[in-house]
């Protein structure tokens, strides 16, 4: 029989730990509360065998947003229909053919049956729902309006996705001509310059100043290209490391916003973001304060998060939403002065989801016009490559041969 761990509150509020042996949590949370103690938190005792099998789960099918997504909608139309919650998610758990996602929902049920709240058992998986809607649904308790703040919650993770979606395939195409013209470089270098270098060395001709550095840079490469792998290597690791610090987040973010072309898709996108996650949380009855908390948590960009900040303490000081946002000098005029119509009409949420669409669709047209923006730039830019490599290469076949006519 397995051995559970237990910490359990008995009548004078006193905290008392030990272990249990029980056929699941909930037989020894209900053999706890018929001693007469309360419990808090009930834990399953990873022996040796079991071990071996945690081992095995990190190689498991991770939950993925699609599930997140899906979980909210199906939690709405089951809470609306007037499903019990605990009936609710075992139900999710037996018709989810997905192992980590009914694991999941067993041990949020689990941890309900012990008398805590919805929003504290999924906070003990911060690493599935984000904090944004944990919070959320805390608010949804709170108000009694569970099933809605599940599907606004269900609506914007499907906004989020398809921003998402449309962000990485405005990016693919650029990244995807950058990479093959850096492979081709790497083929001319490796293959195609050694061989001319040979016909150069056997003539023992003076060779132009372009094409010396062409074949310097090639002979170079070829000794060190261990070496230079694994510098390649190395720094991508750590430009990941560095990303994922909090200094390193916000430099990088504020640099992507600077870029040429990409940089407006990213902001009007953070944009988007920010007035529907703001208008959902209005909506629900949260506190302008806490909304704009929340609204920080989704922007998807660790600078314009910290101006929202800003934006926050402004407005704990006193200040209007409209002045606020203006001093952080990241909203467009016409985000300004759609905020501000929408707080001197009393319509701020209506607006904020204006804010929102008009948002989406600029980046949608964006996005369509990618392929003109960039198409200029990297024709030009492999033209330059092709023009550099072309003038190295063949200016001392071109001398060569002036000089064989005049013999």
């Amino acid at each position: 029989m397995p051995s559970f761990t237990y910490k359990a509150r008995n009548p004078r509020g006193e905290l008392l730990t030990g272990r249990l042996e029980g056929n699941s949590s909930d037989a020894v949370a209900d053999e706890l509360m018929r001693s007469g103690l309360t419990p808090v938190d009930v834990k399953a005792l990873v022996g040796k065998a079991e071990s071996v099998s945690m081992f095995g789960t990190y190689f498991e099918e991770k939950v993925s947003e699609v599930d997140l997504m899906l979980f909210a909608r199906q939690m709405a139309s089951l809470l609306k229909a007037g499903v019990p919650i605990l009936r609710a998610l075992a139900s999710l758990a037996e018709s989810s053919a997905h192992p980590a996602f009914q694991k999941l929902l067993g041990d949020i049920r689990e941890g309900l049956t012990t008398g805590r709240e919805l929003s504290v058992c999924l906070r003990k998986h911060a690493e599935v729902f984000p904090t944004f809607f944990i919070n959320m649904v805390r608010v949804g308790e709170s108000t009694g309006r569970l099933d809605e703040v599940f599907m606004r919650l269900f609506h914007h993770l499907e906004f989020e996705r398809e921003m998402r979606d449309r962000v990485k395939s405005a990016l693919r195409y650029p990244t995807f001509v950058v990479a093959a013209l850096a492979i081709a470089l790497g083929v001319i270098n490796v293959f195609v310059i050694p061989a001319f270098a040979k016909v150069y060395k056997s003539s023992n001709a003076d060779l132009p100043l372009m094409t010396q550095i062409l074949v310097g840079f090639s002979e170079w490469t070829l000794a060190w290209w261990p070496f230079l792998l694994a510098a390649i290597a190395l720094a991508f690791l750590a430009l990941r490391w560095w990303k994922r610090t909090p200094d390193g987040r916000y430099s990088w973010d504020r640099w992507l916003l600077k870029t040429p072309i990409a940089g407006k898709i990213v902001h009007k996108a953070a944009l988007a973001r920010f007035a529907k996650g703001l208008a959902m949380t209005y909506q629900s009855g949260v506190p302008i304060v806490q909304g704009l908390t929340n609204a920080a948590e989704v922007v998807d960009n660790a600078f314009i998060a910290s101006r929202i900040e800003q934006m926050r303490n402004g407005v704990e000081r006193g200040e209007t939403l409209t002045r606020a946002a203006t001093t952080t000098a990241v909203f467009t005029p016409v985000v300004l002065q759609m905020m501000a119509v929408g707080e001197e009409t009393g319509e701020l949420d209506r607006l904020l989801l204006e804010i929102g669409e008009l948002q989406q669709r600029e980046v949608e047209y964006e996005i369509r016009t990618l392929s003109e923006q960039v198409e200029p730039i990297l024709i030009a830019g492999l033209g330059i490559i092709v023009l550099v490599v072309a003038l190295g290469v063949f200016l001392p076949v071109w001398d060569l041969g002036s000089t064989m006519t005049k013999r």
